[in-house]
């Protein structure tokens, strides 16, 4: 079996006002994925190029060891796939749309189906459409968990939830990464829920892969650099990443490696997600220094 449950390797699409640029990255089997970074990024767009519904110009990805171009069709049937917004028929019951998915999915298990639907206290005579945003989402997972997939691949599923349907969401992929034989990519922009489930971290910036490794790994790599601009050491300046002067001092994104030998004057601390993404945001704005690329 390959060990690696996804891989992307130099993803390029281009449009009239947006490219992806040589996208690659991995997920091993048996963990989460977040897949991260401001709106327009392409985390939507690289998604859409893995279930085949988006035409890529250059690159290549395999789902399960399968060519997601050739291989579509038997890829689809073992991955579950769950998007910002319901994609099933609203006018339907949940009754009505397990008759029309069964067909589709050799593995699909009804009594798994009806279980989900109890356990997430989701009425089965009801319009889809007329549930609540948590039970729509609820709702699309339980699909997603019926033919039961190997892979789980979430475009923004947390956005518009309210703290407790999110945890819930989350306990979910905990409990069903249990089975080291799956994978989860779930992309957001809430970096919290990245923080709290996931092994694995890509970063995506301006079409391009700016991390992509372990969430510890991370972690330990970037710290939060801050102190008054006269301190800073002549060459260091152009190591920081989104570097901003405010009338008290100065903040920016720092590799820890370059950490070694700064005056005691200044102070640093651990980044978290949520930072590096907004420090990357300050640095593309050219807020005194030139980007970096930490590729």
């Amino acid at each position: 079996m390959e060990n690696n449950i996804l891989e992307i390797q130099g993803l390029c699409k281009t449009y009239d006002d947006f490219s992806l640029q040589d996208v690659s990255f991995s997920l091993p089997r048996g963990y989460i994925m977040g897949f991260v970074g401001q709106n327009g990024s392409g985390k939507t767009t690289t998604i859409r190029s893995i279930l085949n519904m988006a035409q890529f110009d250059s690159g290549k990805i395999s789902v399960f060891g399968l060519d997601s171009v050739t291989d579509s069709i038997a890829i689809k049937e073992r991955l579950g796939v769950v998007f910002d917004s319901l994609y099933l028929a609203e006018h339907l019951n949940a009754k009505q749309i397990e008759t029309q998915l069964r067909p589709f999915y050799k593995d699909w298990d009804s009594k798994e189906y009806h279980s989900r639907l109890k356990a997430f206290n989701l009425p089965e005579d009801k319009k889809v459409g007329d549930f609540s945003k948590g039970m729509k989402m609820k709702f699309m997972i339980a699909v997603a968990l019926s033919h039961k997939p190997e892979l789980i691949i979430l475009d923004e599923p947390t956005s518009g939830l309210d703290p407790v349907a999110r945890d819930e969401l989350l306990d979910i992929l905990a409990e069903y990464i249990e089975d080291e034989n799956r994978g989860v990519l779930f992309s957001t922009h809430i970096t919290a829920d990245v923080e709290r489930i996931a092994d694995f971290v890509t970063i995506l910036h301006n079409g391009k892969v700016w991390y992509t490794g372990t969430k510890d790994d991370l972690a330990a790599d970037y710290a939060v650099l801050k102190g008054d601009a006269k301190d800073i050491p002549e060459g260091v300046m152009d190591k920081l990443i989104g570097y901003h002067n405010y009338r008290n001092g100065f903040e920016a994104l720092i590799r820890t490696a370059d950490l070694a030998g700064l005056p005691e004057s200044l102070e640093h601390e651990k980044a978290s997600i949520d930072e590096i993404l907004v420090y990357i945001a300050k640095e593309d704005k050219h807020e005194g220094h030139s980007a970096h690329d930490a590729v």
